[in-house]
This record gives structure tokens, sequence and C-alpha cells, in this order.
């Protein structure tokens, strides 16, 4: 895996977790100002979501690495009967 390459599974990991991360805690804003959302959260806790976010895409990385060089997964055999 280059460094490109591992880059790119990080983030595409990382999208994929913070869509999985953010309903988690969401609770509804009692009372609405005029002019808000009814439905917006009362307090996202943006920064905690994105740290737990990033450390959960660390470790899923680290496993997707892992996989990839070990030779678990080998997607060559696979592309080479399409040439």
């Amino acid at each position: 895996m280059t460094l490109f390459s591992g880059f790119v599974t990080y983030l595409i990991i990382w999208w994929l977790v913070l869509f999985t991360v953010l309903p988690v805690g969401v609770k509804r804003q009692e009372v609405v100002e005029k002019g808000h959302d009814s439905g917006a959260p009362q307090n996202p806790h943006m920064w905690k979501k994105m740290l737990a976010t990033s450390l959960i895409s660390a470790i899923l990385w680290g496993i997707a690495y892992f996989v990839i060089t070990s030779g678990l997964i080998d997607i060559r055999p696979a592309a080479e009967a399409f040439n």
C-alpha cells in the first residue's frame, strides 16, 4: 500500500464512520426560537464526534492495512482475469 492509497483509504473510512457517529446522542431543542429549525440538535458535540471519528477510523484503517499488506485478501488474481 502506497502512502497515497493509504491516505485515500483512511479518508473513505473516516467519512463512513463520521456519518455513523453523527446521530449519536442528538437531542432536539425543547424551546425552538423563531427562525430556527425544530429538528436542529440542542448541542451537537461536534468536536467530540470528530475526535471519536478519527480514533475509530485509525483503528479500522490499521485493520485494513494489516489485511491488505499481509496478503489475506489479494485482488491481483481477480484483476488479471479481466486482462
